[in-house]
């Protein structure tokens, strides 16, 4: 559904934030607060006049800040039931000279069709990841951590090699999450590991960078917020939008059962198609990543649109 389709459609069937599921549950004044880092990509007269007046209210408490949501939108359903995924920044080790097991060097470039090494070589399951993830942090034992910044892709689908490993009957259903995968990866490196990852064609370029300890950048060119940014199918839904997400029974086994939030649409990926698909952003670090791995709930989405003022 294309963004003005969504939006007429919405109009039908739009109700207060305050009957969405879990809504009362939320933490409203962290969602302000990640609301207003970003608010001003809506460009409609009534989403700058909301954003204006939720700079006003930056340091509100709870009450205050629960009110202007529910004084300032209503809330559309997005069309059909989908997925709710997870990402995060991961660390990765790295070395400056190939040695086994660090033998896959990080392949850096503007685009597409441009892949010169970088001289950092990293275990070939990390690389594979780190491509899936599109950012990262590259730790050497001697220097301090450097970024590996997005740069460009194949152009090729993402192919998602955990359905692969359980039909294969290496992995049960309910355990494929993605550590899982990586686990399975690095037991069974080399040409068994090379062939199950070459199901995937999709290649992501780097840049190198220092790391600021800043979040990474989302495709809407804003610094994404843990827990309160999201990767959407930008043509179904615009960066800047402002989302409910009501997702819940997990399918990987140790999830969080439910995930009820206020998020921003400020990133897309590969595999998030469609308008009830959302990758939600976890932080950096291997805790975020425990997190993110377990993150496969059925979703139900809700895009909450600025009133017009009278």
């Amino acid at each position: 559904m294309s963004a003005g389709a969504f939006l007429i459609a919405a109009a039908v069937a739009a109700a207060s934030p305050a009957a969405l599921p879990g809504w009362a549950e939320e933490d409203h004044a962290a969602a302000l607060r990640a609301y207003v880092q970003t608010c001003d990509l809506g460009a409609a007269p009534a989403d700058e006049a909301a954003c204006a007046e939720a700079r006003g209210l930056r340091q509100a408490g709870e009450a205050d800040a629960r009110a202007f949501f529910e004084r300032r939108f209503t809330a559309a359903p997005v069309e059909g039931e989908g997925l709710l995924t997870a990402y995060f920044t991961p660390a990765y080790e790295v070395r400056t000279a190939p040695e086994p097991p660090f033998v896959a060097e990080l392949p850096t470039g503007p685009g597409v069709g441009s892949s010169p090494g970088s001289g950092l070589y990293l275990k070939p399951e990390d690389l594979f990841f780190l491509q899936i993830q599109g950012s990262g942090l590259l730790v050497t034992p001697q220097d301090p951590p450097r970024r590996a910044v997005y740069a460009g892709n194949n152009g090729a689908p993402y192919h998602a090699i955990g359905r692969d490993l359980v039909a294969r009957g290496a992995l049960p259903q309910d355990r494929a999450s993605a550590a899982a995968v990586h686990a399975w990866l690095a037991d069974h490196r080399g040409p068994e590991a090379d062939a199950i990852m070459a199901l995937n064609p999709r290649r992501v370029w780097f840049a190198v960078a220092s790391d600021d300890g800043a979040e990474p950048k989302g495709a809407a060119g804003r610094a994404l917020v843990p827990g309160r940014s999201a990767a959407v199918d930008p043509a179904a839904l615009p960066f800047g939008a402002l989302l409910w997400l009501d997702a819940d029974q997990p399918r990987l086994a140790g999830a969080t059962p439910t995930y009820r939030r206020l998020v921003v649409a400020l990133d897309r990926g590969a595999a998030i198609t469609g308008p009830a698909r959302a990758d939600l952003y976890l932080g950096r670090g291997a805790e975020a990543g425990a997190e993110a791995a377990r993150v496969a709930h059925r979703l139900r989405l809700w895009r909450l649109v600025a009133r017009p003022q009278p």
